[in-house]
């Protein structure tokens, strides 16, 4: 028994000795490889890989970065220049107003030259204060019934028609009257001695107050010919007669931005519109929102026999 333990310690001995002698011999590398396990397994328990550099080598310091945005923000500002933008918002026109004496030319367009002229005072105040009262009294007032999109309806204002001719405008007709009163008959002889027209028809409109009115319109009916002239004398109350030019194709009936054209007139005075105003503007009297004494308005005209209106 004795014998077998002495020989059991010297193998432990021996043993010992080897496992000593092999660890005196690890290589310097393998302990590089176990001291990198050891400091990965560290890392929360998570393999980690190899260390790595925390900065990338396209990369450049914050500070380098922001210099560099500076200077490009810099350049940005130095090589700013506003500019209008390309397509201006159009304006609407202010009308143009006409209330002296002389003649005026309001458009050109393919169609020819549309024309004013204003005759202040034609009539003499005192004259023409007399006028008014008589042709007031003894002219055969009626209100017509015109043809709407709705239906009939009552023109607002009183008429009467004198020619040798019937005249339809707004799809309904006038019969022609040849009786003419004679002081109508002298107006339109002082008037075409003055102008150098000659008419031969006359349509009379009575505006009996404010609310009297005529809307957007262009006495351009087949019967009157192209580009007719028009006589338009005014007595009693002055009445704002408005003019805007008929809108381009290309504005499809718009007639926001179009020209316009003012003119008050007076009692006693004389309008001529002439060339090709009827073919390019409308025309209208408008209703008002203050008192308005009566106003007659007497338009001499050419019809042409055998044409429609």
């Amino acid at each position: 028994m004795e014998q077998r333990k002495r020989k059991q310690r010297g193998v432990s001995v021996r043993l010992i000795r080897c496992n000593r002698s092999r660890n005196f011999h690890v290589k310097s590398g393998d302990l590089t490889s176990m001291e990198d396990k050891r400091r990965r397994a560290r890392v929360q328990g998570v393999w980690s890989g190899p260390p790595r550099s925390t900065q990338r080598p396209d990369t450049q310091p914050l500070a380098s970065k922001s210099q560099t945005w500076n200077k490009e923000q810099s350049s940005l500002d130095k090589n700013f220049v506003y500019r209008d933008p390309a397509e201006v918002n159009r304006r609407v026109p202010d009308p143009r107003v006409i209330n002296s004496a002389g003649t005026f030319e309001i458009s050109s367009s393919p169609a020819g030259v549309s024309r004013l002229r204003l005759f202040p005072s034609f009539i003499d105040p005192r004259e023409a204060n007399w006028m008014f009262d008589q042709l007031r009294r003894e002219i055969p007032w009626s209100q017509k019934t015109n043809m709407g999109p709705d239906g009939p309806y009552q023109q607002p204002r009183l008429t009467c028609w004198y020619g040798e001719v019937p005249y339809t405008y707004s799809r309904s007709t006038l019969q022609a009257n040849s009786h003419w009163h004679p002081l109508l008959t002298m107006l339109k002889d002082h008037i075409e001695e003055v102008t150098g027209y000659t008419f031969n028809s006359l349509l009379c409109n009575l505006y009996r107050n404010d609310k009297d009115s005529i809307d957007w319109h262009s006495d351009d009916e087949a019967a009157l010919g192209i580009n007719p002239v028009i006589a338009s004398l005014s007595l009693g109350e002055t009445r704002h007669f408005q003019m805007r030019r008929k809108p381009l194709p290309e504005d499809h009936g718009d007639f926001t931005y179009v020209e316009r054209v003012h003119v008050p007139l007076d009692h006693g005075t004389l309008l001529l519109m002439e060339g090709a105003t009827q073919e390019d503007w409308q025309h209208r009297v408008p209703k008002e929102y203050h008192d308005r004494k009566p106003r007659i308005n007497l338009t001499f005209r050419t019809m042409y026999p055998g044409t429609t209106s």
